[in-house]
């Protein structure tokens, strides 16, 4: 049978209004029988378990619609409870253990390599010259031997000596030879973290006080300084290492406190494992490994230890970009790596504060927090770069926000959800989530690009507005205009006069109404999610778990959280300024898209701390929370930061108009029905994963290989 051509229009447009509508009603969840094919919810309730009131409510704020996902404790956990391998990685150094393994291990060869040879010859140094000194002797003797413990610290501890072990000394001037003789034939007591102090004896000359002594004096100008520079620089660099903490909590606790004791009182005993019964000791120092690879879950006062490493970054950035104006010591490209790196750990603050916040308030307060802090990391890029851009008449930099924006809906539409589902697929080898409640988040998604993209898509419809005569009052976009014989051109033309006039005469208030519209979808999806249906999400607190908020200790209060956000907010705010200042030498390179670097640097460099946060999920086999981590950013860059930008935009003309570029229209629109046919079937693996991951990477390599902007 032969068809003409609009009848198989027609019938290609039944086909696909059919499966367009059978998609909308499986992301839905309102259908299974309008399609062939149809899947099975996965019934009961998902049980979470809590420490305190405040972690349950932390738990329970990770499962809502627009709040950020945290996974990091915001109140200390009790030591009691935590697993073998955790107490290990926070217990002192001064506590002798029984240790059956090898001492003799990788980590601690490469400490002699990296550590102990040069603090060993330290100490050797300035031992000959408390020896020069003649009064420094018993120091320069003290440093020969920790010379000795420093270049093989594993296995070996350094004592206190008590009053006993002192007046035995005073009586016999070679006790100290004695000492190791008894040593060979007596083992170690564990340690009291109390010395009992003997009475000293009536006939017994009293000791010169440590502060009275001329030798002290001589100690601590001569002697100490270098040894202050060299634990110092030890410190630093195995604490930046990570794995080498305990090399770092050991020079420490050194400096701190046997440096500063009468050298008589230190003892260095060669066998850890032995006892002196004789003796009154009290363990100062004890090592057995110089590294340990479980340092990556470390935190500091609930911040874990690479947000922690790399907050100085944030200081040295705001240096040498203030202070070194002319590039004397620092060119562009290095400021605008170091700026662009600071703002990964202001995000993990900002992200900290959120979740403090909101796990310590009820539900009003949290979701304004995450309101409007949960995206102030992007908007302060973006705003500053808008507004250097104006003031440089720079269209370039427009250009990179819109592909920034564009960048960051990929990477939380695909790259997030694909690496979430490869790294825990590898792991679980399949994973269930609620099907129902990711199609809510998929169905916000459609709103949310459609609504975006859709002045864009007005634009290409019906190409540029054509007037035979018009006269502006004003000699930019916001300027009143007054045109005569006006109509749509369907050829579109690449005049910027032409632009200007269509976006002020019809798109302007299109994309004003959108911007209007998506908030107002937002909040309905608040209400849908957080109270009409929040039963879709199937939470339940195992009850007796909570044992109550009394004996929970927070790591930030409300107000240090509230301080905390609004000093990372103001340093954010100078790293984006820092970086938007030198990013013109990475947009000139020739070889390279300034798309390109919007969609990647700009764009997944403040996700960092959500990636992270999304794959310690999937590991925990809950991917559920894995794909609502890129969902919840995907919705609040469509539905809350453009209509800011526009908005701000509006008050204080920058420049932005919502028209992107074919590429990134199709290649988000593309994105969304990809992730949705992902999500259907409510499982996943590390093979749908990797499908997500390599259509990223495709279309980063469309963006690498396009060409620059117009105007750049």
């Amino acid at each position: 049978m032969i068809m003409s051509k609009s009848h198989c229009t027609v019938l290609c447009c039944l086909a696909c209004g059919k499966i367009i509508l059978c998609f909308l009603f499986v992301i839905l969840g309102l259908s299974h029988n309008v399609c062939d094919g149809s899947w099975e919810e996965i019934p009961g309730k998902r049980t979470i378990t809590a420490e305190n009131e405040v972690e349950a409510n932390k738990l329970v704020n990770n499962y809502r619609f627009g709040f950020r996902k945290w996974k990091s404790h915001v109140t200390e956990r009790p030591f009691a409870d935590r697993s073998e391998v955790v107490k290990e990685l926070y217990s002192e150094l001064n506590i002798i253990k029984p240790h059956s393994g090898h001492l003799i291990t990788f980590g601690n060869v490469v400490y002699v390599f990296l550590f102990g040879w040069w603090v060993s010859l330290a100490y050797f140094l300035v031992g000959i010259l408390m020896f020069v000194t003649v009064t420094g002797a018993p120091y320069g003797k003290l440093c020969w031997k920790l010379s000795c413990y420093f270049l093989w610290p594993f296995g070996s501890s350094i004592h206190e000596i008590g009053n006993t072990l002192r007046r035995c000394c005073d009586q016999a001037p070679d006790c100290e030879c004695n000492i190791d003789r008894v040593e060979e034939s007596s083992t170690v007591l564990l340690p009291s973290p109390t010395e009992v102090l003997a009475p000293e004896m009536p006939d017994q000359p009293l000791r010169t006080p440590y502060w009275h002594r001329f030798s002290t004096y001589v100690w601590l100008l001569l002697g100490y300084p270098p040894l202050v520079i060299i634990h110092v620089l030890a410190c630093f660099f195995s604490w930046i290492l990570v794995i080498t903490i305990p090399v770092s909590k050991m020079n420490a606790r050194t400096l701190r406190i046997i440096l500063l004791l009468p050298p008589e009182d230190v003892s260095v005993f060669i066998y850890s494992q032995r006892k002196h019964q004789d003796y009154e000791t009290r363990a100062l120092l004890c090592c057995y490994h110089a590294a340990n690879w479980y340092y990556y879950k470390y935190t500091v006062d609930g911040i874990n230890v690479f947000a922690v490493n790399l907050l100085p970054l944030v200081i040295v950035s705001l240096v040498i970009g203030y202070v070194d104006k002319e590039n004397l010591f620092a060119s562009s490209d290095v400021k605008f790596a170091i700026a662009i790196s600071s703002i990964i750990p202001l995000s993990y603050y900002i992200g900290m504060g959120i979740a403090s916040i909101s796990a310590q308030s009820n539900f009003a307060v949290g979701a304004v927090v995450n309101a409007t802090f949960g995206s102030i990391t992007e908007l302060t890029f973006y705003i500053t770069a808008l507004l250097r851009g104006h003031k440089a008449a720079n269209p370039c930099l427009q250009e990179v926000v819109k592909a920034a924006l564009t960048g960051t809906l990929l990477g939380c539409i695909l790259f997030i959800p694909g690496i979430c589902m490869i790294i825990g697929g590898l792991r679980h080898s399949e994973q269930r989530f609620n099907s129902r409640s990711t199609g809510v988040s998929s169905a916000l998604l459609f709103i949310s690009v459609g609504g975006v993209f859709a002045p864009t898509l007005f634009s290409k419809a019906y190409g540029n507005l054509v007037c035979d005569a018009c006269n502006s009052s004003g000699g930019n976009s916001s300027g009143s205009f007054v045109c005569h014989n006006c109509h749509y051109d369907l050829v579109i033309t690449n005049t910027t006069a032409a632009l200007c006039l269509s976006y002020v005469y019809t798109l302007r208030p299109l994309v004003y109404t959108v911007s209007a519209l998506l908030p107002v979808a937002y909040i309905i999806g608040l209400i849908f999610t957080l109270k009409t249906h929040s039963h879709i999400y199937n939470i339940h607190v195992g009850e007796g778990q909570v044992t109550g908020n009394h004996g929970a200790v927070v790591h930030w209060s409300r107000w240090r959280s509230l301080v905390i956000l609004i000093m990372a907010t103001v340093l954010m705010s100078a790293c984006a300024d820092l970086a938007t200042e030198h990013i013109q030498p990475i947009l000139n390179q020739p070889n390279m898209s300034q798309y390109f670097i919007g969609v990647t640097v700009l764009a997944m460099v403040p996700e960092i701390p959500e990636i992270v946060n999304g794959i310690q999920f999937a590991l925990q086999n809950n991917i559920s929370l894995s794909l609502e981590v890129g969902s919840c950013i995907a919705v609040q860059v469509c539905m809350l930061q453009i209509p800011i930008l526009v908005l701000f935009n509006a008050f204080y003309d920058v420049g932005f108009v919502l028209l992107f570029s074919d590429l990134h229209l199709w290649a988000s629109i593309f994105s969304v029905v990809l992730v949705n046919y992902i999500f259907m079937d409510g499982k996943s693996d590390y093979f749908q994963g990797t499908a997500l991951v390599v259509v990223y990477f495709i279309l980063l390599a469309l963006y690498y290989f396009a060409p620059s902007p117009a105007g750049c």
